[in-house]
């Protein structure tokens, strides 16, 4: 599951705002400081990259989880097993943003909406609390 731009954005053509890579993920890694301790203590097994561009079957996507929930792991998961992989994608946010500030902020949302899947949140209740 991932967090998609706006339809809005669709048609856009490539990014709006400049932004080193190196910047976007200092803003990665800050979105991720936010996350509280109790909580980022509990993600278990997950790395978070930073790539440009989305998957070309859904080149809108701010962000992408892949790998099994916590909630769904069970005595089967185990030793051996690959990472769970939370994407962020620079140029699509960029692409939705007018902003510096609104990429801070689509930043911070698109981390958090990743790693919430990571802990079994999906997209409906997302969506409820305003992570969508």
């Amino acid at each position: 599951m991932g967090q998609r731009a706006p339809d809005n954005v669709s048609a856009r053509m490539g990014p709006v705002i400049e932004m080193s890579r190196q910047r976007f993920e200092e803003l990665v890694a800050e979105a991720l400081d936010t996350i509280p301790p109790e909580l980022a203590g509990l993600m278990d097994n997950v790395a978070i990259f930073v790539e440009d561009d989305a998957p070309p079957d859904d080149p809108h996507l701010f962000g992408l989880y892949e790998g099994t929930p916590l909630t769904e792991r069970d005595s089967w998961y185990g030793v051996g097993t690959l990472p769970d992989r939370i994407s962020i994608y620079r140029n699509p946010t960029l692409a939705a943003c007018d902003s510096d500030e609104d990429v801070v902020e689509e930043v911070r949302i698109t981390v958090v909406h990743e790693i919430a899947h990571h802990f079994g949140i999906d997209d409906d209740r997302l969506h409820e609390l305003g992570y969508s």
